[in-house]
């Protein structure tokens, strides 16, 4: 059975600029997604979809392939990651190629291990799964959320937990937003790739969602400090 893997990298990031392509520890962010997956071993075919000839150029040049252009429609800060994968999927096709599964690989996601790729693809195959991705846990438990009022004070979304032990309430994850394996016909189908997934548990200290400069800056010293060595 065939695999591809694609990345989605629009351009036009607003909260950072150029953020796809921006250097991150010595690569461009989008080399480090794209190296994961070469190293991984379990693509036939790397392809970036991409609204922007630069970062295509950039893509290529890391190894990956770029054979279409992504349509405007698919390419601004509303659209979600399924519509756009199943894009790639189709224009895949039509180009000729058959696979079974389909990788989306988030652009900045330097934390992306090999392994747990790996992992992730035996699990959907043994399952049956129409998606897998991986989810880390909260560090704090969702149930003893707070909001701030007008006045400074502090309120409990959940009050019934509020003399509830830590360990004694119910561990909650999120998405770890590095990668999704799906089914080619899945993504056709647009199914919904958190509901009609399984989650993969990883650990989150090398789970960082880089949405501002903080983010990028937290991102870098913790790659360095952990995964660098063991990935460059």
């Amino acid at each position: 059975m065939a695999n591809i893997a694609v990345i989605p990298a629009r351009a036009g990031s607003k909260r950072i600029p150029r953020k796809n392509i921006n250097d991150f520890c010595g690569k461009p962010m989008i080399a480090w997604a794209i190296s994961a997956a070469k190293e991984s071993g379990l693509f036939d075919e790397i392809v970036v979809s991409s609204d922007s000839e630069e970062i295509a150029e950039i893509a290529r040049h890391w190894g990956a392939q770029t054979p279409f252009i992504r349509p405007d429609n698919l390419a601004d800060d509303q659209t979600a990651t399924v519509p756009v994968i199943a894009h790639a999927v189709s224009s895949c096709i039509a180009l000729g190629w058959s696979f079974d599964y389909v990788c989306c690989v988030y652009p900045c996601s330097p934390f992306i291990q090999i392994e747990d790729l790996q992992q992730a693809l035996e699990l959907m195959k043994s399952r049956d799964a129409d998606f897998v991705y991986p989810v880390t846990e909260y560090a704090h438990p969702i149930q003893r959320a707070m909001r701030q009022l007008q006045n400074g004070k502090m309120q409990l979304f959940n009050p019934e937990f509020e003399l509830t032990r830590t360990q004694d309430l119910e561990k909650s994850y999120h998405d770890a937003g590095q990668f999704y394996w799906g089914k080619a016909s899945a993504w056709l189908e647009h199914k919904r790739m958190h509901t009609d997934g399984l989650g993969m548990i990883i650990p989150n200290w090398r789970v960082v969602d880089i949405d501002n400069e903080d983010d990028w800056i937290r991102a870098e010293r913790v790659f360095k400090a952990n995964l660098l060595g063991s990935i460059a």
